[in-house]
């Protein structure tokens, strides 16, 4: 029985459920679409029922309404469910269309389990920043770690933070950070578990590049190289988030660690959406990795949805709205986000990017850090 068999109020109960639901956190599916099982296009027509499992970053995206409407008008509703994206490797996937993972590590070990045919679609990617708050920035600044572009944006100088990491400096020896009582304790970036999201990993395979004089982990050799350095970024942390939406929203709320480690794309959506940023400031690592998301399409429906979201000029534009850099479409990124350029570096200047191991090194990489062989 569809929505539309059921009563007014009815709907507006499932509604105020569904909503519950997403505000706990708890992983429901998304339904980004409208109609019933069918075909046609058009508003207010019948539609394809397409099924997903994209990354939790996604999901303020596949829920907004104008999503909703594009997908419909071509014919399709999407119910994506939330994971983290080296999590998804887990996943029972039958009766799915696509995956959506935030990065190509995950997205490779995807097509090898579905036997997913085609080159890959990328619609969009995000470089991953790390948020601090203003007087984390300040103290950061002024020992040498940071450089700031005015108050609300700067640069991470990683092969500085990263030696001061793997010293185990605190807080208490930084001049200036006894003026701030929320400072103290080891100084260290938090991420989401390496071994379950992407972001948590390709922070990894970032600090493993840096610190090993420019060179991509290749190999055992190379995983053992970094491991110790490794395994101090991932253990001064204790429990870590699989999805990186919590600890951002964590951060928002002025809750845990002074420095996290998130997508550009959530600062960026953050931003457009003016809820008000306080005292964020963004910094971008000087040798970071661009997350590359990534449609792993199982079904023809889901390659279908995967080759929309790139050639469709609305849902570009939403994707940009939510924060996304769409992929081949630099200056829609630019333009759309010019009014918050005190906290973007919308043409990442003075950003390297690292290349990304194997995923099998990344797993070692993962492994390593947290005291595993």
């Amino acid at each position: 029985m569809g929505f539309r068999e059921h009563s007014a109020g009815v709907r507006r109960i499932l509604g105020i459920v569904l909503a519950v639901l997403l505000v706990g956190g708890v992983a429901v599916a998304v339904v980004a679409g409208r109609g019933e099982q069918g075909t046609g296009t058009g508003p207010g027509t019948a539609t394809k029922t397409v099924r997903g499992v994209v990354g939790s970053e996604k999901a303020e995206f596949f829920a907004d309404p104008e999503v909703v409407e594009a997908l419909a008008a071509e014919g399709y509703t999407v119910k994506a469910e939330t994971s983290g994206s080296w999590a998804m490797e887990q996943l029972p996937l039958k009766g799915y269309d696509f995956v959506f993972p935030a990065s190509k590590g995950p997205a490779d070990e995807l097509r090898r389990k579905t036997g997913a045919g085609g080159g890959p679609i990328r619609p969009f990617y995000s470089p991953l920043v790390v948020v601090a708050h203003g007087s984390a920035a300040k103290v950061l600044a002024d020992a040498g770690l940071v450089t700031l572009r005015g108050k609300s944006s700067g640069t991470l100088r990683m092969k500085r933070f990263l030696d001061a990491a793997g010293q185990g400096r605190t807080w208490q020896q930084l001049k200036g950070a006894e003026k701030y009582g929320e400072l103290g304790g080891t100084v260290f970036v938090s991420t989401t578990d390496p071994g379950a999201s992407s972001s948590g990993a390709l922070y990894l395979a970032a600090a493993s590049y840096v610190a090993d004089g420019g060179r991509v982990a290749d190999g055992d050799a190379a995983v053992g190289r970094t491991a110790p350095l490794l395994r101090r970024l991932i253990s001064v942390q204790g429990a870590q988030q699989t999805s990186s939406d919590a600890p951002f929203r964590d951060f928002v709320s002025g809750v845990g660690n002074p420095l996290v480690l998130v997508y550009e794309s959530q600062v960026a959506s953050l931003l457009m959406k003016r809820q008000g940023a306080g005292d964020l400031v963004v910094l971008y690592p000087d040798t970071t990795v661009s997350s590359d998301h990534t449609v792993v399409p199982i079904t023809q429906l889901g390659r279908e949805v995967g080759e929309l979201l790139v050639s469709d000029a609305r849902l570009r534009k939403l994707a940009v709205r939510h924060g996304f850099r769409p992929q081949g479409a630099p200056g829609e990124f630019a333009a759309a986000t010019a009014p918050y350029d005190a906290h973007l570096n919308r043409t990442l200047s003075g950003v390297r990017q690292a290349p990304v191991p194997t995923s099998v090194v990344l797993h070692a990489l993962a492994r390593r850090a947290q005291g595993g062989s």
